[in-house]
């Protein structure tokens, strides 16, 4: 069974930067693409960043420059280091790894940006 594991979330000032780690299980998750999604209160939910088991990746438009997304295949875990915080990021950050059938999500830790 597939299992993802978040940490990293948490409280920091804006400007700052945070850092969240999600360690995939039950997988073979060398061979799969990981993304990162965002659901802020009253918000659809929306793509962040995605990275492909090639290593190519794609980002939302606002957080383009500031975010990156990166996997690091030995530890079967995947990043989202995200720098310059702005009021507007704040939300419930969801690992997910699509796969052929259904896509599974982690439980998604909560990131708060204080001005």
């Amino acid at each position: 069974q597939v299992q993802l594991v978040e940490s990293g979330g948490g409280l920091v000032q804006a400007g700052g930067p945070l850092r969240l780690s999600c360690a995939a299980s039950g997988c073979r998750f060398s061979t799969n693409a990981m993304a990162w999604y965002r659901q802020a209160p009253g918000k659809q939910c929306e793509l962040v960043a995605l990275i492909t088991n090639e290593v190519k990746t794609r980002y939302a438009d606002s957080v383009t420059g500031r975010f990156t997304i990166s996997r690091d295949n030995a530890r079967n875990t995947v990043y989202l280091q995200m720098d310059s915080l702005k009021p507007a990021d704040p939300a419930v950050y969801y690992c997910t790894a699509p796969m052929p059938g259904r896509d599974y999500w982690g439980p998604g830790p909560q990131v708060t940006v204080s001005s």
